[in-house]
């Protein structure tokens, strides 16, 4: 489908991508993983032609449309949520022009064998397939569909886009690219402004869209949930795993221990040779030896231990100084801006030494609290304060963008160092990866990771017993986030987080605050709990359009035997679509046959054109009927 060939991208001396190659087939899901600053953006930008590379090429197959989100955008302003995703559908009328254009061609051809014949065919069933997607559903139904699944509420709909933060707006681009139906996804980092539900369903989009996908993610879980195969980034070169992420893990560590293993014994036996060659070199007796082992190690192929980055964030916070025993307390909190109010009358208490998740759906009020505990936003009622001797180190989910772009990686911190750490601004910088050179690099220049990393050096330099993190992990490269797990976990003061990361909250919070639908409750345990006791808890997709709380309560015995009755009547409606979907696919099946017979020897009286209309309509209603079907028996 996509072939990148040799490609090489250098600048300055550095070299980035060193003559890689790989395929990108119609049935891979592909997770692209590395540090940040390894390539990985810089090879989708590739891919769309957006940037070129040094030396090699990429091959696109003519048509092919790619969906691609990057990490950082501009958006669309003067419409509203669903007039803006709307305008993904203006190119129903391209599609229909396309299919019309290439079933004349194929008409016109009698070259019934050839490849071309083959691809016109493949490329006409192609868009057929998207355009009978799109023909479905109304748009405006598809539209609503994948915005809610997003995360939107129908009530958001109207909303101007330029009311709405980067994160939703990225929403909205998303839904747009997921509208299209391309053959070729590429998502930079598409969680990073997702909360917990919205990534669940976007992992069942992408797991049961069938389209090739090129994903960077740093949320491990996800890349497991909806990859297949892995393609590794490091120093410039590729490594392919046909895996997902954790299985490419171990596959990793087998083939670099296998490989080290292998170097250390031929490494073993040269060292034996070339002592016997210098032992013997001018002995008669044993020239022919000598030589017939010259010869050898001269043909011997050596193996090469590949090279691995081994350069990691090593982050440790200082000591937290004692604080009082409640670290921070709100009664009857009311939180929110004016005419708008998020959430009402919620009751937090923190301890000395908790370490809290805030979860829930973006726009409920987790990143609203976070201000008011770090005194940037007043409560619209009720009592919020801090507890005796409680030294605050917030990180602002934007934290990344708010850094002076002007300013290097060295005097960002040089401003705000005061006293004996400024002696220790290097070493602390080492210890986020910003060696050598790297110190002067100005922001603008960095990556979102490294944006991110600074960010949270700069929190060091204050001995904070209250780190406030709102979205810490945005950015940065798994190994970043989990050795900041690690430095979190061992922190002895108190953690308050906000983070849609499952994997990086997972085992690092005891306690979490959910905020939904206007309140917040508490949650003893950990995330994992959480989810477990939601999902056994209600349905997720009842309880999103009416929250079990606003529903009207009906008898426990009326509510059972009504419930009873239309789960009787539903089973027989399953039972007998069931039946008929197995019907109508058996005769589609039975039709195409027929007409493929026809068409792999077409007589003088055969319409070619008319035939390959049906072929491609049967085809299109036996996707359609089959992917239901497989839906209700599932």
């Amino acid at each position: 489908m996509v072939s990148i060939n040799d490609v090489s991208v250098a600048w300055g001396g550095f070299t980035l991508l060193d003559g890689i190659s790989f395929h990108i087939s119609e049935t891979d899901k592909i997770g692209l993983v590395g540090k940040n600053g390894a390539g990985k953006s810089t090879l989708m930008k590739l891919i769309m032609g957006i940037q070129r590379p040094t030396s090699g090429h990429i091959d696109r197959p003519p048509g092919l449309v790619i969906g691609y989100l990057p990490q950082l955008m501009e958006h669309n302003k003067g419409r509203t949520v669903m007039e803006e995703t709307m305008t993904v559908f203006s190119e129903i009328s391209e599609l229909e022009s396309q299919i019309e254009s290439l079933t004349a061609q194929l008409a016109l051809r009698t070259d019934y064998e050839s490849e071309g014949y083959a691809s016109l065919i493949s490329r006409l069933s192609e868009l057929n397939d998207r355009l009978s997607v799109a023909h479905d559903e109304p748009p405006e139904v598809q539209a609503r569909k994948t915005l809610i699944g997003l995360g939107f509420r129908e009530g958001e709909f109207d909303r101007p886009t330029e009311t709405l933060s980067q994160g939703w707006n990225m929403r909205i681009e998303l839904a747009k690219i997921l509208l299209r139906q391309p053959g070729l996804l590429m998502l930079d980092e598409p969680t990073n402004h997702l909360d917990i539900e919205s990534i669940e369903w976007l992992e069942d989009y992408l797991k049961n869209r069938r389209c090739s996908l090129l994903l960077v993610s740093h949320d491990r879980k996800f890349l497991d949930n909806v990859t297949n195969r892995t393609v590794e980034i490091m120093l410039g070169h590729i490594h392919d795993y046909k895996v997902p992420y954790s299985k490419y893990l171990d596959l990793r560590a087998e083939r670099l221990a296998q490989q080290a293993a292998a170097y250390k014994n031929q490494q073993r036996m040269i060292q034996k040779t070339e002592e016997f060659i210098q032992a013997f070199r001018y002995k008669p007796t044993k020239s022919n030896q000598v030589q017939s082992r010259i010869k050898a190690l001269e043909k011997l192929d050596r193996i090469e231990v590949d090279e691995t980055d081994n350069a990691r964030l090593i982050v440790k916070f200082p000591p937290a100084p004692r604080s009082g025993d409640v670290v921070y307390k709100a009664v009857g909190l009311d939180a929110g801006y004016p005419g708008k109010v998020v959430f009402r009358g919620a009751d937090i208490e923190i301890k000395r030494g908790e370490k809290v998740a805030l979860v829930g759906r973006n726009g409920e009020g987790k990143t609203t609290l976070m201000r008011i505990i770090a005194g940037e936003l007043e409560p619209l009622g009720g009592e919020s304060r801090l507890g005796h001797n409680v030294d605050l180190g917030y990180y602002a989910q934007n934290q990344e963008e708010i850094l002076d772009k002007t300013q290097t990686v060295f005097s960002t911190l040089d401003r705000i160092a005061v006293g004996e750490v400024r002696t220790k601004l290097r070493d602390i910088l080492a210890q986020f990866l910003f060696r050598g050179e790297d110190i002067d690099k100005r922001v603008n220049v960095l990556s979102g990771g490294e944006r991110a990393r600074l960010g949270m050096a700069a929190l060091m330099l204050q001995n904070h017993n209250l780190l406030a993190l709102d979205e810490p992990t945005n950015h940065m490269d798994i190994k970043s986030k989990d050795i900041l797990k690690q430095a979190l976990k061992a922190y002895d003061g108190t953690l308050i987080v906000v983070s849609h990361d499952r994997d990086f909250l997972d085992s690092l919070t005891d306690k979490l605050y959910e905020f939904r639908d206007g309140a917040v409750r508490e949650h003893l345990g950990g995330v994992s709990d959480f989810l477990r006791r939601r999902k056994l808890d209600t349905l997720q997709e009842l309880e999103r359009s009416a929250p079990r709380e606003t529903r009207q309560a009906e008898p426990k015995v009326n509510a059972a035997r009504q419930e009873q009755k239309e789960k009787s009547r539903e089973d027989r409606k399953k039972k007998n679509r069931i039946s008929y979907l197995e019907a109508e696919i058996e005769k589609h099946e039975s039709r195409m046959a027929e007409i493929e017979k026809v068409l792999s020897s077409p007589g003088p009286e055969d319409d070619i054109m008319e035939l390959t209309r049906e072929y491609l309509e049967c085809k299109r209603d036996l996707d359609a009927k089959t992917e239901e079907w497989g839906s209700l028996i599932d």
